[in-house]
């Protein structure tokens, strides 16, 4: 009875807490917050080990964050994690909607139980980022540029691996109806863009592939919800907000066991 009285009051504290809080029992997590739930669309402890399996199965491989891949036999992530300097604790977890976040850990340890606090600071990447590489966004357009894609595309591909999604892209080559070039038409270029990110969701990536050409990537689960990008893409093509541009649709999957790479090759012929 004390023990559940201690659980219920650590619970009361961790769910007032913003950051995501898991706390562990010889490496199996005993507790998650209302903000880890909530980050992985799970209604509880029971639902979360049902659907994710090994904790250590969250974090996204990728040369920038703290994984799996390589941890020595019968050790724990957490005592992994523990021997890198507090600055390099960090990991990389996706939502349920594909959605890739960054966090800083932080371990407490008491006896055989562990206290993991996970801090977002997406924003704070995201905004350093932004302001050490100036290729993160065309300026012209407003969209992501192209080199900047390149250099984030492994983790994009590592997102659809482990959510085991299907990597689609959409690539509209635009012309002014009188059939000239868009190229430094900044004016159009925003429109276009703005039309652009009224349809596509907040996870999808928008990107000015060269001069005249964008490239929409989105990740799915089935062919009928890529088509749905698709249709909504043709539909906005034709509407009055590009008016002033002709829209030339073309729908790219990535096949089987092709690198991003070459699915990136393709998307450029």
């Amino acid at each position: 009875m004390r023990e559940e009285t201690s659980l219920a009051i650590i619970r009361a504290i961790a769910d007032a807490q913003k950051d995501l809080i898991v706390v562990f029992q010889e490496k199996e997590p005993l507790l998650l917050n209302k903000a880890f739930e909530k980050f992985f669309a799970v209604a509880s402890l029971e639902q979360y080990k049902q659907e994710f399996g090994p904790f250590v199965r969250n974090f996204v491989p990728h040369p920038s964050y703290f994984h799996g891949e390589g941890l020595a036999k019968g050790v724990s992530w957490i005592d992994a994690i523990l021997e890198l300097d507090a600055p390099q604790r960090l990991v990389s977890m996706v939502t349920p909607t594909y959605e890739p976040h960054a966090f800083s850990v932080a371990i407490q340890k008491i006896e055989e139980y562990a206290v993991v606090t996970f801090s977002d600071i997406t924003q704070t990447l995201i905004k350093r980022i932004m302001i050490e590489n100036n290729t993160s966004i065309d300026a012209k357009s407003g969209a992501y540029s192209k080199n900047y894609f390149m250099q984030i595309a492994q983790s994009f591909q590592d997102a659809a691996l482990f959510n085991k999604k299907i990597i689609n892209a959409v690539r509209i080559e635009v012309k002014k109806k009188d059939g000239t070039q868009l190229r430094e038409d900044v004016e159009l270029l925003k429109t276009l863009t703005n039309s652009l990110k009224s349809v596509i969701r907040q996870d999808d990536m928008l990107i000015r592939w060269d001069e005249n050409i964008f490239v929409v990537l989105y990740l799915v689960d089935n062919a009928a919800n890529a088509e749905a990008m698709l249709g909504k893409l043709q539909s906005l093509s034709q509407k009055k907000e590009v008016e002033g541009m002709a829209c030339s649709l073309h729908h790219f999957i990535q096949k089987e066991g092709e690198s991003i790479k070459s699915f990136g090759s393709r998307i450029s012929l």
